[in-house]
Order: structure tokens, then C-alpha cells, then sequence
């Protein structure tokens, strides 16, 4: 089947979480010890929030971001996207949902260093087989509505590090993604350009994209509209940003 297609078919006029995670549970063992690094998570994402994730290292956020990209599948629990469960999918019907659905920016760029900056930004539009001229004509486009248009021929060297993660997230909306995810975005960043970024990432938002952003940072989640607090594991906050400024 073409799971990403019906993915994107499903429910889009109902009042269906983009996001649901049901009592998910991510068990690693250590020896002897059994460690949860996600202990019972339960929660909904609908289209059009701005979501930020917050822990601090080993809190489990990151566990939490690789099922919610479907990199990684919880060992019990279930997670849908779109109503649809993804948590029994094959490995390739996961590699569709993550090329077709969900949009990726990373702290650190992950940009490849002997492709142009237009190159970057087609990979996703290549891998789902979109035609040459279609596929500049759409990363041209997503570099033009970050602000790089003139730097598309570019290596990613050659541009500062705001730059390369505005690449980055031309490089995300290219495949017309029903979620971004974000990945501490700003980490790499000094305050002045991280400021830039994070006031992009809201303009999208405020464009209709779903945002989910993972940070460690209280004062960048203040950045989002919804801010749900993981420490050990579990769900320790979940609210708007004006009650999370008041803890």
C-alpha cells in the first residue's frame, strides 16, 4: 500500500490528532536494569499547533521526538499519525511516512557538504521520485521564501550557520510535510541568529504548518504556543506557554 498517501488522505477535514501517542513505553535494558526512557506517555497533537517538548538530558524528549519522527518504534503503547497506527508498520512504510510526512530540521544542519545548496534542499523531492524540473522548480521556491534564493549554488561551507540551518528548513518544507519536526534547532546557533530562526519557525506556524520542537531550553519553548514538559520519562506539564511562564 502507499501508506504515506493514505496517511495524508485520512481524516484531513476531521477532528483527528495529526499527533496521538497512546500510553507509550520505550524500555531499554542496561545489564540487569531496566530503564524507561519513556514511562507511559500519553498525548495528542492536532494540525496547525506549535509544540514545544522540553526535558533535560536523559529526561527521555529525544525518545520521545524518534517515535513521534518514526525513527524508532515504542516497545509498547501506540502511536498514530493521522489516525492512522504507525507503531506496527514495516521499516519501509516507516522510511515512506518519514520522506512524505514529516519534515525534519536538525541542530546540525545535516546538510551535505559536496552537494550545491539547491541539491540539499531537493534530496527529499528526489527520493520521492518528483521530475527534475519540478523538483528545482519547488526547492527554488522554499529557498527563495527563507531568504537564499541568490545562494543556491552555493556549498554549504560557504554560508554562515543561520544560513545553513535556513537550508535546512527549506530542505524541510520542500516535500510539503504535514509536521515539522525540530530538533533543538537553534543549539548550534549564537543568540542573535537563534532569535532569527526561531522567529521563522513561528511565521510557518503562523502559515498553518505544524510545528513539534524539541528542546532542552525553557526560554526557547517559550518560543511555541503549547509547551509539554517530560521529566524521568513522563508527562509532567502540558499547557499553553502563558501558564508554563507562571511555574
Amino acid at each position: 500500500m502507499n501508506t504515506a498517501n493514505t496517511l495524508q488522505k485520512f481524516a484531513v477535514e476531521q477532528q483527528v490528532p495529526l499527533i496521538s501517542l497512546k500510553d507509550i513505553y520505550k524500555i531499554y535494558y542496561m545489564g540487569d536494569e531496566e530503564v524507561h526512557a519513556n514511562d507511559g506517555i500519553s498525548l495528542d497533537i492536532y494540525r496547525g499547533e506549535f509544540v514545544a517538548i522540553v526535558g533535560k538530558s536523559g529526561s527521555g524528549k529525544s525518545t520521545i521526538m524518534n517515535i513521534i519522527g518514526a525513527l524508532d518504534t515504542p516497545t509498547s503503547g501506540k502511536y498514530y499519525l493521522n489516525g492512522i497506527e504507525t507503531s506496527e508498520m514495516t521499516d519501509d512504510e516507516l522510511a515512506e511516512v518519514r520522506n512524505k510526512m514529516i519534515g525534519f530540521i536538525f541542530q546540525q544542519y545535516n546538510l551535505l557538504p559536496k552537494m550545491s545548496v539547491l541539491e540539499n534542499v531537493e534530496l527529499p523531492l528526489l527520493y520521492q521520485g518528483v521530475k527534475e524540473r519540478e523538483r528545482k522548480e519547488r526547492a527554488m521556491f522554499q529557498l527563495e521564501r527563507v531568504g537564499l534564493k541568490d545562494k543556491a549554488g552555493n556549498l554549504p561551507r560557504q554560508l554562515s550557520g543561520g544560513q545553513q540551518q535556513r537550508v535546512s528548513i527549506a530542505r524541510a518544507l520542500a516535500g510539503s510535510p504535514s509536521l515539522i519536526l525540530a530538533d533543538e534547532p537553534t543549539g548550534a546557533l549564537d543568540s542573535r541568529t537563534s532569535k532569527e530562526v526561531l522567529g521563522f519557525i513561528s511565521q510557518l506556524n503562523n502559515e498553518g504548518n505544524t510545528v513539534v520542537m524539541i528542546t532542552h531550553d525553557r526560554s526557547i519553548a517559550m518560543n511555541a504556543r503549547r509547551v509539554v514538559n517530560i521529566v524521568d520519562g513522563k508527562v509532567t506539564f502540558d499547557g499553553s506557554v502563558e501558564e508554563y511562564a507562571k511555574l
